[in-house]
């Protein structure tokens, strides 16, 4: 059978158009990257959408946290009914291309269609006049403020990383049982008292006083990189990033199906060098969860040597467990016993109707002192505040527990 000759430009001009969209979006695609993707369909060939998405990603995807970016654009970008159909029908006539399933759109796609269906301003249109009244408005900066990091444009995602970069912890140093020269001590140091009289021959005694040290406890945070949590993963990488660079004792650790120490990644000075080295040590990203499993790697293999020293550990997960939570309530009485205060916080809380009726939620709440939601800047700044400050009731899980029941 004869085949059609492909119309020349159709190929290279949408794979053209289609890059262009991710840049967009900010993923670094530039035009050696283009050449290789119209040179890597032309070579591979395909008979179906899946085909001519994995060929795509295989070339223009080079980080694992931007493999969801890519599939919102490819699924808006190809979204005209029978588009994708023809092209393939052009491209291969001998194939018989499937109906491909509309999806729902997932975080991030409100950043994919700003890319693809932005429209440039004209100069010669004046733009429309507002007056409003101050009052009943809010600023852009306001706004961002409580707004869901999965719904932010990639603006507002550049804005709101420049905001994270702007946190500062505050003061949380801890009482020791360590006694240290202080002159307004109320604890009497005899020996520096006898030693201060000697100089003076013993007509007067100096007094000395000591004071209990303070030291800044340990930071261990461990961070989910499912799926359903990636979006707001990269986001609090940003933010762990700004404590590293702050405290010398920061220690992150990612987990999926398997646990990853992400530490001396994050210690770049860069937050792009940084986040690179985590992808790079990363191999499950944007995969399952076992969250039982992590946790009983990180009790076995690090908890000794990280969480010492009255340690405060962030759980940042959503806690939807795939495996049995029996495994998953023993290794957090394991996990909470071995440090001094241990604060979950899931993005799940951002919904009105949440409940703990999950059973890997269930499974986690009892072992927690606190119970925080982590989806925009304002949580993310309460949650700064939150680890220099005494424990709050109004967060207490137990209340959560409660409620389900």
């Amino acid at each position: 059978m004869q085949t059609k000759p492909t119309p020349a430009g159709t190929l290279a001009d949408n794979v053209l158009y289609f890059a262009r969209a991710l840049r967009e979006t900010g993923l670094p695609v530039g035009p050696a990257s283009v050449v290789d993707a119209i040179a890597a369909v032309e070579a591979a060939g395909f008979g179906e959408r899946e085909d001519f998405r994995a060929t795509l990603h295989a070339v223009l995807v080079k980080k694992h946290e931007h493999s969801i970016i890519f599939n919102q654009a490819f699924d808006i970008f190809w979204r005209r009914r029978g588009f994708m159909e023809k092209l393939i029908a052009m491209l291969s006539p001998m194939a018989e291309p499937k109906n491909a399933k509309k999806q729902k759109a997932d975080g991030g796609a409100t950043r994919v269609s700003d890319a693809l269906f932005k429209q440039t301003p004209r100069e010669d249109k004046p733009a429309p006049s507002l007056d409003l009244d101050a009052r009943f408005t809010m600023s852009a900066e306001e706004v961002l403020q409580h707004k869901d990091f999965a719904q932010m444009s990639a603006d507002e995602i550049a804005t709101a990383e420049a905001a994270i970069r702007r946190l500062r912890l505050r003061h949380d140093a801890i009482r020791t049982r360590r006694l240290t020269p202080d002159p307004h001590g109320h604890r009497i140091d005899a020996r520096r008292s006898f030693r201060r009289s000697m100089k003076g021959g013993g007509a007067m005694i100096d007094l000395a006083f000591r004071a209990p040290a303070e030291k800044t406890p340990p930071l261990v945070a461990l961070c989910d990189i499912s799926g359903s949590m990636s979006d707001y993963t990269r986001l609090f990488l940003h933010f762990l990033h700004v404590l590293t660079s702050e405290r010398r004792k920061v220690h992150t650790f990612l987990f999926g199906t398997r646990l990853t120490n992400v530490t001396r990644s994050l210690r770049h000075r860069d937050i792009d060098d940084a986040l690179s080295a985590c992808s790079a040590g990363v191999q499950d990203w944007s995969g399952g969860t076992r969250i039982g499993a992590s946790l009983h790697r990180f009790n076995r293999d690090w908890s000794r040597r990280v969480l010492g020293g009255g340690a405060t550990l962030i759980l940042f997960t959503d806690g939807l467990e795939r495996d049995g939570t029996e495994e998953l309530a023993a290794e957090m009485v394991r996990l909470h016993k071995s440090c001094r205060r241990v604060i979950w916080v899931n993005p799940l809380l951002r919904y009105d109707n949440f409940s703990a009726k999950a059973a890997g939620i269930r499974a986690i709440l009892p072992h927690v002192d606190e119970f925080r939601a982590i989806h925009n800047l304002a949580s993310m700044a309460a949650l700064c505040a939150a680890l220099s400050a005494p424990e709050r009731h109004n967060f207490d899980p137990k209340q959560w527990l409660e409620r389900a029941a």
